[in-house]
């Protein structure tokens, strides 16, 4: 039998941070949220937003990129520069339609992107399948370093060196980095890397694979020739 601790755990409703500057868009998030059984927090700017996503540790952050104070996309950096919180699921709300915002906020590290106007039910839906796929032990357990030429990550402390030199990645980039190593000599195609790194409900556009590849080989050199591009299909790695 659990503790009581563990047994309180298992109960306690999963914290959304819910990030819009729009009251009557935040009430309504927060409305269905609560219908589901998730516990909502509000925040109106950037600046609050940061504050809270350190002091309550939310299960996911929902984050609209036209903010006072601070825009979405600092602070979405600003999560994932803090190792804290850094690997907290982000969805992106917008009224924007420009693709170039929408491939800067994925680059930075967002797990899925929804354009207004959204249906509410259509939110809550896709925060379940990211916490579902967040969840520990939902997806088959990695190596716990994977090692290529003289490149080591080490997947638990999330770190990645290069000639025994830390490089930074963004959350995508190192996930894309991990599903190339565990299937090293086998092409992948986009559809299959979005699927890994984004699941399966996203509605990421395939070229943001080829952003995301374009900086890993800008910040690591040598993948740029260990990271085949297959011509009208995707990736591999050639084998070490």
């Amino acid at each position: 039998m659990g503790s009581a601790s563990e047994n309180l755990e298992t109960t306690l409703p999963r914290t959304i941070l819910v990030v819009e500057d729009e009251k009557e868009i935040q009430d309504l998030l927060a409305h269905y949220l609560r219908k589901e059984g998730f516990s909502p927090v509000l925040a109106s700017d950037g600046e609050t937003a940061i504050i809270k996503a350190r002091k309550e540790k939310p299960d996911l952050i929902l984050l609209d990129i036209l903010l006072p104070k601070a825009d979405g996309l600092e602070v979405l950096r600003a999560i994932r520069s803090d190792g804290t919180i850094s690997r907290t699921p982000v969805v992106m709300l917008t009224a924007k339609g420009d693709e170039t915002d929408r491939i800067v906020g994925l680059e930075l590290g967002a797990d899925d992107y929804i354009p207004k106007p959204f249906s509410p039910r259509e939110v809550v839906a896709r925060i379940k399948a990211i916490l579902r796929r967040s969840r520990p032990g939902a997806q088959e357990p990695e190596p716990a370093t994977l090692t290529y030429r003289e490149l080591r990550m080490d997947v638990g402390r999330h770190e990645v060196r290069y000639q025994g030199k830390p490089v930074s990645l963004t959350a995508k980039e190192f996930r894309i980095l991990q599903t190339l190593l565990s299937s090293s000599g086998r092409v992948l195609s986009r559809e299959a890397i979005l699927s890994k790194v984004w699941g399966e409900d996203t509605h990421v556009i395939d070229r943001t694979v080829d952003v995301h590849i374009a900086k890993l080989r800008q910040k690591i050199p040598f993948l740029v020739k260990a990271i085949e591009t297959v011509k009208d299909v995707g990736y591999k790695l050639r084998e070490s």
